[in-house]
């Protein structure tokens, strides 16, 4: 072989162990530090918006608490809002469970104001709606069993 040859095969092989290398160190700096969040969206303000009442109770038949019924964190709960309620072994979660096959941040409990939908946040063992696994927001209802690790969770009235 050439001497030119030899030396761009030199070339070559350096740069993919640099590649290799920047990789490990991008994958290391991913765990350590995680990833960023998004920035917060800006409130608009709405000057005619009605006040909401004091006594204001949630209809028949709609759902007003998050309740793990089964698992380790059994009978815990949390109540409904507007905001998403995030479940998993990280300390910002609203139910922190200590389950073993749950990841840190594993699966939220959104609403658009009239469905309550829940979504895996792309975790190692998966959400399960009985023995269906879940990839993206699907509506749940009241009393319908949610299986996250060996933890399992209701919305209940």
């Amino acid at each position: 072989m050439s001497e030119l040859t030899l030396t761009l095969i030199k070339l070559g092989f350096l740069a993919v162990l640099w590649l290799f290398v920047l990789s490990a160190v991008s994958v290391i700096r991913s765990d350590i530090f995680g990833t960023k969040a998004p920035a917060a969206p800006r409130q608009v303000k709405q000057s005619k918006q009605k006040a909401p009442s004091k006594s204001r109770r949630a209809p028949r038949g709609v759902a007003t608490k998050l309740q793990v019924v089964s698992g380790p964190n059994a009978g815990q709960s949390v109540p409904l809002g507007d905001k998403p309620i995030l479940l998993g072994r990280g300390t910002d979660a609203a139910i922190r469970l200590d389950d073993d096959y749950v990841s840190t941040r594993h699966a939220r409990f959104a609403t658009n104001g009239e469905q309550w939908f829940v979504e895996d946040l792309g975790s190692t063992n998966g959400t399960y709606l009985g023995s269906q696994r879940i990839t993206s927001p699907v509506p749940i209802g009241l009393g319908i069993a949610v299986r996250l690790g060996k933890t399992i969770v209701e919305l209940q009235k």
